[in-house]
């Protein structure tokens, strides 16, 4: 039996509820305040003991106040909140890496945990936040920064904790996969995809962080982190959008057999870490090839549990206010515990991560869908076989098509079997120097993901 004065304090921390900072009342937030106080009960038996938001700040004061219903003290200053004595964790959902770092750094520097769903801010700055964190003693939780209420984050760093992972394949964004499935399901191009998911609010008015693949390379260099005991490093990725996506390349694809999706991959192979967001082709028989909407989805694969998927919403108030929620319950848990024998924020422990290199995408080795526009001439496909060869690729499927009635060019689409990316480079420098080939060849990559 433990003796009385053991109980005595754990009692005291049953009947106390840890007190909660909020830093910016927008969706997101808005949404963790009604999802905590609806499931008070609930998450007060899970945590151990009651979870209280008691301050936000938000420049729109007036707003804040009628969102907490007059529950919580609002103020206008994040400062107020980052520095009170009494507050134990602080929640940043303010966004950027500006104004946002500052106030994480202080919020550590004063002793407080910190829960934030700012992927932009880990992906730049994490290695020297996660440092501060682990110097004092406190801890940064994330799962909201990864594909909203996906517990993806939990499942690298606990649940695939026994694996060697090899690779990781996700649909992280879902204005991308929202507009690309619009493409596809009604045969409409890029532009107007995208005007539909701005007017049914699926896409900011400024959507380039999400169209130029930005922020699925954010996610995916956290993931990569996590999964590979290596630093956040965002500047290596290499980063491809859709915004160059024709329609009529997701119809060649599906009478191929693939669908098209911004993916974000890594990989780990013998000469380095591959980190990388591109349009890919997948076989339309995998599971994640048939995500649609708005809906997120990673695929991971581990040396002894082989492939699992996660699925579900990727954004939205309440899906990613599930995600702070269950990172301010980890850390009620957790925050008596030893800081040394708590779960490391990337997994490994800090003096066990290696930097092992991030492959240039030169480097990168997968598969290939070609679309060529040429003359309708003798002697054309060998002569692009020709240079195909001549570059070590060899070709897996094509499709030509019968040129238009009174037309005198056509289509040739190849796809490739797995190959170097500056073999295909220096392939399609010598094919649209063909006089039989009218334009630039188009090039998505292809990942069989078997």
């Amino acid at each position: 039996m433990a003796p009385a004065s053991a109980h005595a304090f754990r009692n005291d921390k049953m009947m106390k509820p840890i007190k909660v900072g909020l830093l910016g009342i927008g969706t997101v937030g808005a949404g963790t305040f009604e999802v905590l106080r609806r499931n008070q009960e609930e998450i007060r038996r899970r945590a151990g003991r009651g979870i209280e938001i008691v301050m936000v700040a938000d420049l729109n004061v007036e707003r804040a106040r009628e969102l907490t219903h007059g529950q919580c003290e609002v103020v206008a200053d994040a400062n107020l909140v980052v520095d009170h004595p009494d507050i134990d964790i602080v929640i940043e959902l303010i966004g950027g890496y500006g104004i946002a770092k500052t106030l994480v750094m202080k919020a550590i520097a004063n002793g407080k945990h910190v829960v934030t769903a700012n992927k932009a801010l880990l992906a730049l700055h994490g290695n020297e936040l996660f440092k501060a964190a682990q110097d004092r003693g406190v801890m940064i939780a994330f799962e909201a920064a990864v594909a909203g209420g996906i517990p993806i984050i939990k499942a690298l760093r606990e649940g695939l904790t026994a694996n060697r992972i090899q690779w990781i394949a996700g649909i992280i964004n879902g204005t991308t996969n929202f507009i690309l499935s619009e493409m596809r399901d009604k045969g409409i191009d890029f532009d107007t995809a995208l005007k539909d998911a701005q007017r049914l609010g699926y896409a900011e008015a400024d959507p380039t962080f999400d169209i130029e693949g930005i922020d699925a390379a954010h996610k995916a260099t956290i993931m990569a982190a996590i999964a590979f005991g290596i630093p956040v490093q965002f500047e290596r990725a290499y980063v491809e959008g859709i915004t160059q996506l024709q329609a009529t390349d997701l119809r060649y694809a599906e009478q191929l057999g693939y669908r098209i999706k911004l993916l974000g991959i890594t990989r780990r192979t013998p000469k380095g870490i591959e980190l990388r967001v591109h349009p890919t082709l997948i076989p339309s028989s995998r599971l994640i090839a048939n995500v649609e909407g708005a809906m997120n989805a990673v695929l991971v694969q581990g040396d002894a549990v082989g492939a699992t998927l996660y699925y579900g919403k990727g954004a939205g108030a309440e899906p990613t206010a599930s995600a702070v929620i269950a990172d301010l319950v980890d850390i009620t848990r957790l925050a008596t515990a030893d800081p040394e024998h708590r779960v490391p924020h990337l997994a490994f422990q800090p003096d066990a991560m290696i930097d092992t290199p991030i492959l240039p995408m030169s480097e990168v080795t997968t598969g290939y869908y070609l679309r060529m526009h040429v003359a309708d001439k003798l002697g054309v496909l060998a002569d692009v076989t020709r240079i195909l060869a001549d570059s070590t690729i060899s070709i897996d499927a094509m499709l030509q098509k019968e040129p238009a009635e009174g037309e005198q060019q056509t289509d040739i689409i190849m796809l490739t079997h797995q190959t170097q990316e500056k073999n295909v480079d220096a392939a399609i420098a010598r094919i649209e120097a063909l006089p039989t080939v009218v334009g630039k060849v188009t090039r998505i990559r292809l990942e069989e993901l078997s």
